[in-house]
């Protein structure tokens, strides 16, 4: 359905729909979109407040695994959690899946912050995220939240905050999904080689004067 049916069928006004509909009217056409799970660096994920330290890693998984109920990432303190994700490509992400815990560990809310390598809980409620979502209580990761395309190309990297939950005191998350599209990025190491000027004293040669059986240094 396109945004024009959808508005229509909405009696015209206008809406933030609960289920994720939050992106711009303006927005280009979302086109061909795939798993980048190949594009996760995936040692790298990083999660802020998870019970089990490098559990974040656990809920990026290719589809076929997507329903596998013993990998998940609680958070430990409290209900908050932020997972830091780098890629190894450039990336274009046009939806996110959150598949959670039934019930109350569910999360409610999250925040979108890119390529940010230096946001954790000293300063994540004091920045802007880049788009922002409220979610539905999702065991199966059914739903899929639109992104405002054109802020999220070029990635390098994601962050997500999870604020709240439907209750419960720690959150908990099976499986976050991404689409779009990728861009390989191949890296080079630039080698720069610095000249140094040559000085006359490191090209001194000694020539022998065999008529004097001496021998002198020239320049």
């Amino acid at each position: 359905m396109s945004c024009r049916e959808e508005h229509e069928e909405h009696g015209g006004h206008d809406h933030h729909g609960h289920h994720g509909h939050d992106h711009d009217h303006d927005e280009p056409e979302r086109g061909v979109q795939s798993s980048l799970y190949d594009s996760i660096d995936l040692t790298k994920v990083v999660g802020f407040n998870e019970a089990v330290e490098g559990s974040a890693q656990n809920v990026f998984r290719p589809l076929h695994e997507k329903q596998l109920r013993d990998k998940y990432v609680e958070s430990d303190a409290d209900e908050q959690l932020i997972i830091h994700i780098p890629f190894t490509d450039d990336v274009k992400i046009k939806s996110i899946c959150i598949m959670g815990e039934p019930g109350p560990r569910h999360p409610s809310h999250v925040a979108a912050f890119i390529n940010r390598d230096d946001i954790d809980f000293d300063n994540v409620e004091d920045l802007e995220p880049v788009q922002e979502w409220d979610l539905v209580e999702d065991a199966d990761g059914e739903q899929e939240y639109e992104t405002r395309i054109t802020k999220f190309q070029g990635l390098h990297s994601l962050t997500l905050f999870f604020s709240d939950t439907f209750g419960g005191d720690t959150t908990k998350i099976h499986y976050i999904g991404l689409k779009g599209e990728r861009k390989k990025v191949h890296r080079r190491t630039i080698i720069t080689i610095a000249e140094v000027a040559a000085r006359p004293e490191d090209h001194k040669t000694t020539i022998k004067d065999h008529t004097a059986n001496t021998s002198k240094t020239i320049q």
